[in-house]
């Protein structure tokens, strides 16, 4: 006689939803994974929606017997449900209407089963259930929290997330690999990509903008991993950085200043540095009358101009055709008259393409990069442009460089989690083989008095004016020469 399933044991519970039919890949593709935004508003306005979900955030080590309850009711009514549309032939129904047969079977299950449930459960059942079938599953409040900017998944049992720079571990759970390995390949699916043990990586972007980025085994040694950058709703402004010390006022002036007579920057900084906060930031500088042209892998850019013309790349489909690349895209813009070219991020061949078009006229570039410092940002720039299959020797690349580009500012996350411009340079032109930098402004670090997390420090200049003065002044900018004499 077989055993009767435990609904406290979510293992035995996760090995009978194994049994069943899987979601076939045709619904998969035909749904998104934007949360119900009537949850949302919630999510912000009351905190976590059930107290399932208010003791997992609260960082529980040991989840209670009530919160076990309604896991595994809930992992059961899923598979019932799965069955359900099965049954009906609706597995391949779109979106609106399985959302509809959801809230059905949600009022029918309560309204005739006596369930464990308390009054918030009950509510959110219907939301939890779509979320099972067509979303991010245990992952839907973490996205729903404006403050979590990154989340982590490092096997089904350990879940991260990053809040105000800094990383904690949270006590949300999936119920097995195989059920994170479902909701990976539910997000793969569902922008038209495909990720199994032949194609074991992913890397995408869902539709609100986040990046995604997942591996299975064999690759990931230790289960199935999932990693999700998520952007704000709102854009941080010039004024936001500024408050929130990323800069000071006289840095915050010279860029305004920079930008707008059309100075080429190139912003470098490590992975979660604030690069791409401070490139729309800088945006905020350019002409309302400025055509621009943004060219990005994932596009993240929030601009508030009205002539704007956004480009993203497009990765290999299944059969692995169809890429395009932004080194296409580079050379597609030059076609298209911009008055502004902006590249998300240069980290191959089309550094070629990019400094080459900043060489013939087009003035006022902004593009970003990886790079530990403004002397490593322009080694690795040179490394790229060697990418490009260009014979082109060193030294002719290092002149196309500093001619090309005049400032670097460099940005990095400090040990107390808050981002802040280390260093902004200029290109001063070439000492032999060597391009030249000189520090204009930078962040002074003192030390840490109270641990690691509280470091000292403040921006200050280097007390040099730069030469790009004189090229602003030609451009009908005034730069005060007060900007190099004041510390923060």
């Amino acid at each position: 006689m077989a055993d009767t399933p435990d609904p406290t044991r979510p293992d035995q519970t996760a090995a009978n939803d194994e049994a069943r039919e899987p979601l076939p890949r045709e619904l998969l593709s035909r749904t998104h994974l934007a949360l119900p935004q009537g949850r949302a508003r919630d999510q912000s306005r009351n905190g976590p929606r059930s107290a399932f979900e208010k003791r997992y955030l609260e960082g529980e080590a040991e989840p209670s017997r009530d919160i076990v309850g309604y896991a595994s009711i809930k992992s059961r009514l899923h598979a019932r449900l799965l069955d359900e549309l099965d049954e009906q032939d609706m597995l391949d129904t779109d979106e609106e209407r399985l959302a509809a047969h959801v809230r059905d079977f949600t009022a029918r299950v309560l309204a005739t089963e006596d369930l464990t449930l308390n009054d918030d459960e009950r509510r959110n059942l219907s939301d939890d259930l779509m979320q099972e079938t067509v979303g991010l599953g245990p992952l839907a409040p973490l996205m729903a929290d404006p403050a979590v900017t990154d989340i982590l998944v490092n096997g089904y049992n350990r879940v991260y997330v990053e809040r105000f720079g800094r990383l904690e571990h949270t006590a949300i759970s999936f119920r097995d690999n195989e059920h994170l390995i479902r909701i990976i390949q539910r997000i793969a699916a569902s922008i038209g990509r495909r990720i199994d043990e032949a194609s074991p990586m992913v890397d995408a972007r869902l539709r609100d903008g986040s990046r995604v980025n997942a591996t299975l085994p064999p690759i990931s040694i230790d289960g199935a991993t999932l990693s999700i950058r998520r952007f704000g709703t709102r854009r941080l402004t010039r004024d936001d950085l500024r408050r929130l010390r990323m800069l000071s006022d006289p840095m915050l002036t010279f860029l305004d200043l920079a930008v707008r007579g059309k100075l080429n920057v190139l912003i470098s900084g490590g992975t979660g540095a604030g690069k791409s906060t401070l490139l729309g930031a800088l945006c905020e500088s350019i002409g309302q009358r400025e055509r621009i042209i943004t060219i990005e892998d994932a596009a993240e850019l929030v601009l508030t101009q009205q002539h704007v013309v956004r480009l993203e790349t497009r990765p290999p489909n299944i059969e692995g055709t169809g890429r395009v690349g932004t080194r296409e895209l580079v050379m597609n813009s030059l076609r298209m008259r911009p008055d502004r070219i902006i590249v998300g991020e240069v980290r191959g061949p089309e550094a070629f393409d990019m400094l080459q078009s900043m060489n013939t006229g087009h003035d006022g570039g902004l593009t970003t990069i990886h790079a530990n410092s403004p002397r490593d940002a322009l080694s690795r720039l040179e490394t790229m442009v060697l990418t490009a299959g260009t014979e082109l020797p060193s030294r002719a690349i290092r002149e196309q460089m500093t001619s090309a580009l005049q400032l670097v500012v460099h940005v990095r996350r400090f040990e107390d989690g808050v981002r802040r411009i280390g260093a902004i340079s200029e290109i001063t032109g070439m000492e032999g083989d060597t391009p030249q930098l000189q520090e204009i402004f930078g962040y002074k670090y003192r030390g840490t008095p109270g641990g690691p997390r509280t470091i000292t420090g403040s921006f200050a200049t280097a007390g040099i004016v730069p030469r790009c003065v004189e090229t602003l002044r030609e451009r009908g900018i005034n730069v005060p020469i007060e900007l190099f004499h004041n510390t923060d």
